[in-house]
């Protein structure tokens, strides 16, 4: 049973964890959020949430939009493949909106899984012909 905890190690914490992914420029994106990722070389995905001022001017409507990508993570963390991903709102979204960004998020987690599936696959056929 997996445990739904969202821990530390779940986290990007670092500037330049951040930097690493933006970097790698991967990115993914729909109308509420851009998902920046990197595979990583743990055997656990990690989260990292930019919500701009430019987005959401008030600190409440940001720290809500914090609180439910976060949560989307939580439950969904042992379904997503080892990857660093830097979650960017680029749309406000607020309690109405709560269903259609839970589905984005998880289509976007999906395309990610199966991107990253095949690069995997991929790199393993190119090293062993």
């Amino acid at each position: 049973m997996h445990t739904l905890r969202f821990t530390k190690k779940a986290k990007l914490i670092k500037t330049d964890e951040f930097s690493s992914v933006f970097n790698f420029r991967k990115r993914i994106f729909a109308q509420y959020l851009a998902i920046h990722y990197q595979p990583n070389t743990l055997a656990h995905a990690r989260l990292g949430l930019v919500i701009g001022k430019k987005t959401a001017k008030s600190s409440v409507h940001r720290n809500y939009m914090r609180r439910v990508l976060r949560e989307f993570f939580r439950l969904r963390q042992h379904i997503v493949n080892p990857v660093d991903l830097v979650v960017r709102v680029q749309k406000k979204f607020n309690k109405k909106d709560f269903l259609s960004v839970e589905q984005e998020f998880d289509s976007l987690i999906k395309k990610i899984n199966l991107r990253t599936t095949l690069n995997a696959q991929q790199n393993v056929t190119e090293v062993h012909h």
